[in-house]
């Protein structure tokens, strides 16, 4: 049995997807599928139920992923412990969070960061990672925070025994398109479709969006014409008066302050969301404590 076949298992379990698992490790599809059947051969029993959809997981498959993962975290904490006698990891602190998050508010708790990892002579290291991947980086020990969306269409699949969080925020997507000279809408939500910039659905963002839109009676006309897995790009094409997209109000409350963007609609078309720092309930290292008690003291 090789380690590499146990991070391939928790990659799956967790993605259930295998495209999904194989980019996350790195290899194609048919080489991660041959590891995958390598460990349950070796195993002596399926761990995967075989058909199409979202994978699951037999029950000798639920136990073993128990057994893998508990494994990986020993294996992971017995690596981390030589690191720091090394002294390596102890003057960086690792957070993984979405690149729309990275832009405001991990933009705005920098200059509130910075005295703290100065003293510690340390740097704060930022991953930009899809939703799923935040979280499998912080449970791989990979990171020593996550910053996500909150919100209960977002599942997300951490055991509350082995993290804690803080909510740091509180947000909300509001439809916004761009004003004219005159500083009225270019675009109204009415009987005709509205041009829709819309996010891909592998953005956190995205699948808040369309939920509510698949859920909202008072859901307006919409043409949807460009979808873009980038946040910043959408707010770009928005600014440029190409239609009408639902972007954070910590986004664009300064352009629709100054006349330049106008929110469309009322409360109801607003979807609100919190946003969330995970941490292992494991002690960090001395650098890592004192950053989360930065955030902690907000």
């Amino acid at each position: 049995m090789q380690l590499k076949w146990l991070e391939d298992f928790v990659a799956l379990a967790q993605t259930r997807s295998y495209t999904r698992a194989a980019e996350l490790r790195h290899v194609t599809h048919p080489a991660f599928g041959r590891r995958i059947k390598a460990l349950e051969a070796w195993a002596g029993a399926p761990l995967l139920e075989r058909g199409s959809g979202p994978v699951r997981l037999t029950t000798a498959g639920e136990g073993f992923l128990d057994t893998a993962q508990q494994m990986l975290r020993g294996l992971d904490s017995s690596r981390e412990e030589l690191r720091a006698a090394a002294g390596r990891e102890a003057r960086a602190v690792t957070l993984a969070t979405g690149r729309t998050l990275a832009c405001t508010l991990v933009a705005e708790w920098l200059p509130r960061l910075q005295p703290t990892l100065q003293q510690g002579e340390g740097e704060l290291r930022i991953l930009t990672r899809a939703l799923a991947e935040t979280v499998l980086l912080l449970e791989q020990h990979e990171a020593d925070f996550s910053l996500t969306y909150h919100h209960p269409v977002l599942a997300l699949r951490l055991d509350a025994r082995q993290f804690s969080h803080l909510t740091l925020a509180s947000d909300k997507l509001v439809p916004v398109v761009r004003a004219d000279v005159q500083g009225q809408a270019l675009h109204v939500f009415g009987d005709s479709a509205v041009p829709y910039l819309a996010y891909a659905r592998s953005l956190a963002l995205g699948r808040l969006v369309e939920d509510h839109l698949a859920q909202n009676r008072h859901a307006p006309l919409l043409q949807r014409w460009v979808e873009c897995d980038s946040a910043d790009a959408v707010y770009q094409y928005v600014r440029q008066g190409q239609g009408v997209a639902w972007l954070p109000w910590s986004m664009v409350h300064a352009d629709c302050k100054a006349g330049q963007l106008v929110v469309l609609g009322d409360a109801r078309m607003e979807v609100r969301f919190d946003v969330r720092l995970y941490r292992p309930k494991r002690r960090l290292g001395p650098l890592a404590e004192a950053v989360w008690q930065v955030f902690a003291r907000r």
